[in-house]
């Protein structure tokens, strides 16, 4: 019995994005000659790709982010990235306010109030929230990437990321270390 050559292909295809996410979970010691904030920015733009906003997509797509200037010049690359989107940009913001417009926030921030004040401010605007820290999960954000001894690890709060009418893509959820 032959298999069809469109599971073929979709099969080919997921083991290809199996084996992006498989580089990008490699330690940032393993010669990848990534840096910490290169690394995590490589997986936000992940996190983009394998995230669905609620109603058509945006002509414009905002990445923006708080409190860490050596992540933002390492997301700056990801304006030149293939997007769904014709225009890219990747900005710095210092007031909830600012964040209007903006489909992925990194909160590179480690106390909790803080956190927990721009997560307020957004409200369940359609934004997907990531945090660098084990805090800013325990403070709800919908991804909070973390430095482990064997390399770069995820957490994903997909309660929150459906709160905020997002759709994670599955293939992305069985590659978290945790999900709640």
């Amino acid at each position: 019995m032959s298999v069809p050559a469109r599971l073929i292909g979709g099969w080919k295809k997921l083991l290809g994005l199996m084996s992006a996410w498989l580089l990008a979970l490699a330690p940032a010691s393993a010669g990848l000659g990534l840096d910490e904030a290169q690394l995590k920015a490589a997986f936000i733009y992940r996190f983009a790709q394998f995230t669905q906003w609620p109603g058509p997509a945006a002509a414009e797509f905002s990445y923006c982010v708080v409190g860490s200037p050596v992540l933002r010049e390492a997301m700056a690359s990801l304006a030149q990235k293939p997007h769904l989107a014709s225009v890219v940009r990747v900005r710095s913001v210092s007031e909830p306010a600012q964040a209007q417009g903006c489909q992925v926030l990194v909160l590179g921030l480690s106390e909790r109030s803080e956190l927990l004040r721009w997560q307020l401010a957004l409200g369940a605007e359609p934004v997907l929230v990531v945090g660098d820290s084990a805090e800013a999960f325990r403070a709800g954000v919908c991804i909070a990437l973390m430095v482990e001894p064997n390399g770069l690890a995820f957490r994903i709060n997909h309660s929150e990321a459906k709160r905020r009418g997002l759709n994670l893509s599955s293939q992305m959820l069985k590659l978290a270390r945790e999900v709640k």
